[in-house]
């Protein structure tokens, strides 16, 4: 089977070494950067700033877009935006990447890790439910941790390589609770549930830009709101929380340096105009990969759930075992076909082992069955 799956990857990207996810860079987004060069904003202050977040509005249908340095800094930003403090706990799921964990401790807060469905890889709202009946107690309209008395103060799911989560189970599970929730988006830009696009269905959404995003800034994130005041907010924080002044340095809280760059905003402009063309083409190479694998039962690949369009980021497949996914990992990398497991589970890092989670048997599922084919535009 390998050499029949290498020769479908070779059909699609060509001979050499095949990259998970490239950068797809043309003249255009040279010409957009040195237009940032030449207008003499190079910084966190230009007009591409502005246009980039005009542009994420528009094109995601949020109220507002707030461009910061990464994808990291839009979470932590988030956090606190939605009034997580240290001391408290944030319930996320055990399947992501290190940066939805790294952010609420940031604020200093404790994330508690739950279990992930099946078909989205994300945040399972009936492991949401079943933690808050078994471990929650309401007190003033708030939800706290019946064995610590901490705060539960938010709820992170994760739209894992673009598969939207059962977000609108989640959103009214954490209302009943009281409890705010924050989209992590980062993987998930076009992505969509029932029509709306991911990171506009909670108060807060995270956009991420990375280089092996489906559009790239270098490096950048964003927050989009549907609450022009709290967009507001975290505006004044990205910018060390300055006060508009011609001349005067005054700063009235504890603020980030987390604005996104001019020159990386260019760059995101120009990415833009090719956002929904890169689409289309990752959704061709999706059922590509979904004929192919459809001849062959023992393997299974991550589809689309019913009601949501994914981007398609990362296309994955699962197989029967751990040792099968080495073996599988062994013999692609080696034909230069570049392919990757899931992360690490988030409680079995050395930072977060003492964390509370519950069980996890479906995150670590996942964990041991799971490959990343390449999935990137070809150039």
């Amino acid at each position: 089977m390998f050499d029949k799956i290498i020769d479908l990857i070779r059909s699609i990207y060509g001979k050499g070494d095949v990259p998970l996810h490239a950068p797809v860079l043309s003249n255009a987004d040279r010409e957009g950067v040195l237009e940032a060069i030449d207008c003499g904003f190079v910084s966190s202050v230009g007009p591409h700033v502005t246009q980039f977040e005009n542009e994420l509005a528009l094109f995601t249908g949020a109220t507002k877009a707030i461009a910061v340095v990464n994808g990291t800094a839009a979470l932590h930003l988030a956090m606190i935006v939605s009034g997580v403090k240290s001391g408290e706990m944030v319930l996320t799921q055990a399947l992501t990447f290190v940066a939805t964990a790294n952010a609420i401790n940031y604020i200093g807060a404790t994330p508690v890790f739950l279990d992930s469905d099946l078909d989205t890889m994300g945040l399972s709202p009936e492991a949401l439910k079943k933690f808050l009946l078994t471990h929650a107690e309401k007190r003033s309209g708030q939800a706290f941790h019946r064995e610590t008395g901490k705060r539960l103060a938010a709820c992170v799911p994760m739209h894992v390589f673009g598969h939207p989560v059962r977000l609108n189970e989640i959103i009214n599970i954490c209302s009943e609770w009281g409890i705010p929730v924050i989209e992590d988006a980062a993987e998930s830009l076009g992505s969509k549930i029932d029509g709306r696009h991911t990171g506009t269905l909670a108060p807060i959404g995270v956009l991420s830009f990375n280089g092996n995003k489906i559009i790239t800034t270098g490096g950048g994130g964003a927050l989009l709101f549907k609450d022009e005041a709290l967009s507001l907010k975290a505006r004044h924080l990205s910018t060390t929380a300055k006060r508009a002044h011609k001349w005067e340095f005054h700063h009235d809280e504890v603020g980030f340096n987390y604005r996104m760059p001019n020159l990386n905003a260019a760059l995101g402009c120009a990415q833009m105009k090719r956002l929904p063309d890169f689409l289309e083409i990752k959704k061709n190479i999706a059922e590509k990969y979904q004929d192919f694998f459809s001849a062959y039962p023992e393997v299974h690949f991550v589809g689309g759930r019913e009601g949501t369009e994914p981007n398609w980021w990362l296309n994955a497949v699962l197989v029967r075992d751990r040792s099968e996914r080495d073996l599988w990992l062994e013999n692609l990398n080696a034909a230069g076909i570049m392919c990757r497991p899931v992360w690490e589970l988030m409680s079995d890092l050395p930072m977060y082992a003492n964390c509370p989670h519950d069980g996890l048997e479906v995150a670590r599922s996942l964990a041991n069955r799971l490959i990343n084919l390449p999935s990137g535009v070809p150039s």
